[in-house]
Parts: structure tokens; C-alpha cells; sequence
């Protein structure tokens, strides 16, 4: 049901979400709550509507400032204006060629650029148009009131045994939201930072990065580190720092003996 400051109010199904123009998007999203090198994130096509467009059509009035989202488990989110004139901005009811899983939010969840999971409820039932923005349910917890992703890399677990003598290879990800990825650093056994390869493109621009370093194998036990800089020139923050509130910080660490 999408009801409040609406000038034409009413309840949607999914199929008055599909009748509007359908946008596909690849997407990374993560969980404020994941640690670093944690696995809460992940990297999907999902395919909607842009929010814009439905609330066009509910014909938005002037004196609303906001939605508030709620959803079947209970919890609840808004949405500023910023977010919601964004045209990427979707309320995803597709994934990866097929009907949104059940998991994920069926039969309908939102997607923010640039934002933690905590901020895109799934199994939305409910969308109103209010004057104000609020807290939602876990900024009343604690949480980041905007969760802006941190920049994050990640090593993926490094093959000794591979067929390659001469290198080691040493790979992940890297993201940084909708900001994109500049440039990955390695560094090993606390030497001088290395820059690694960027496998360009990117699968789009609100996706991670894939990245690679061939290190000259050296028998031993190693350690190898590993940080980005976004598409803005910041760099990822080394001092670490739980998730909670705003989102864990660190650089990746791995510690292999060849």
C-alpha cells in the first residue's frame, strides 16, 4: 500500500511495479555488521523500478520531504529525497534474470547507492509519504544514521600450491560504494606498499572491483596486507574498528608459509 502525502494514493501489486519501465543494475551490497574479510556481501543483477518513477506516478506532494518504508518482518527505513530522485534508486522485485528469492526480499525490496544494507528493507509492505525524515529501526539502535559504506579490500585465500613457481598470486575485491576504486595497494611483511592490477572493467560502476598482485614467491611464512582508494582519491581507513556504528575499518590481512 503506498498512502500519505500522495496526491493519488493506492495499493500496488507487482504487477503495477512491472507495467512501469524496467531497469536491470549490477550491484554490490554489503551488511554494515559484516567484519573485515567478512562474507556479508555480495554482488548481483537486480532489475526494477526506479522509485522516482512510482512516486511520479502517486504524484507526490509538495509538503512531503520523505517515505517511510515498512516491511512484513517489522522493520522499517526512510528514505530522504536525495535517495529517492536518485534513477538508481530501484524497488527491486527481480534478480539475476529471475523472481526476487524469498531470501532477499520477495516480492519486493528497495536498493540505494551508496548506502549499507541496514538503510534498503526488504519484504516491503508498506510506503508513505511523511513531511519529515525519522530514524529508522536500527539508527534507533545505534547504528550509523547515514551508513555510507566504508572502503573495504579483501584477500581472497591465497593457493601456495598453485602451478605457478616463479609468482605467487594474491587477488580479491575492493569497494567503495558508488564511489568506485582507483587504485589496490599489497603490501608484504610490512614493507613498501605495491600497487596491484584493477581487472577493468568493473562489472558496472555501483559494483566492486576485481583486483590481482603477482608477488615473486619467496619461501617463509608471509604476510600480506592489502588496502584501496576510492574514486574520490580517499584512501581506506588502516586503523581497526568494529562494525558497529558505522561500519568495521581495517586493512585485510592473511598470513600464509610457502
Amino acid at each position: 500500500m503506498a498512502d500519505g502525502r500522495f496526491a493519488r494514493p493506492r495499493r500496488l501489486s507487482l504487477a503495477d511495479l512491472q507495467a512501469f519501465p524496467e531497469v536491470t543494475q549490477p550491484i554490490t551490497l554489503s551488511c554494515i555488521s559484516n567484519p573485515i574479510g567478512g562474507d556479508l556481501i555480495s554482488t548481483s543483477r537486480w532489475t526494477g523500478a526506479r522509485l522516482r518513477d512510482v512516486v511520479e506516478d502517486l504524484g507526490l506532494q509538495p509538503d512531503a520531504q520523505a517515505l517511510r518504508l515498512e516491511a512484513a518482518d517489522g522493520f522499517y527505513e526512510y528514505v530522504t529525497m536525495d535517495d529517492l530522485l536518485d534513477p538508481r534508486t530501484l524497488l527491486v522485485y527481480g534478480m539475476d534474470g529471475a523472481t526476487l528469492p524469498v531470501a532477499h526480499g520477495y516480492p519486493l525490496r528497495i536498493y540505494i547507492p551508496n548506502r549499507y544494507g541496514m538503510k534498503q528493507p526488504k519484504w516491503i509492505t508498506h510506503v508513505e509519504a511523511v513531511g519529515q525524515p525519522g530514524p529508522g529501526y536500527w539508527v534507533e539502535r545505534g547504528w550509523s544514521a547515514e551508513a555510507h559504506p566504508q572502503i573495504i579490500t579483501i584477500i581472497d585465500p591465497i593457493e601456495v600450491n598453485a602451478a605457478d613457481e616463479a609468482n605467487l598470486l594474491i587477488g580479491g575485491i575492493a569497494w567503495a560504494g558508488d564511489r568506485g576504486i582507483r587504485q589496490v595497494e599489497v603490501q608484504v611483511d610490512e614493507g613498501a606498499w605495491a600497487a596491484a592490477s584493477l581487472l577493468t572493467p568493473p562489472l558496472g560502476p555501483l559494483t566492486w572491483e576485481l583486483w590481482r598482485y603477482d608477488w615473486p614467491r619467496q619461501p617463509g611464512r608471509h604476510t600480506f596486507r592489502a588496502r584501496a582508494t576510492d574514486g574520490t582519491g580517499a584512501t581506506q581507513v588502516g586503523e581497526h574498528s568494529g562494525p558497529h556504528p558505522d561500519g568495521a575499518t581495517g586493512y585485510h590481512t592473511l598470513t600464509v608459509t610457502i
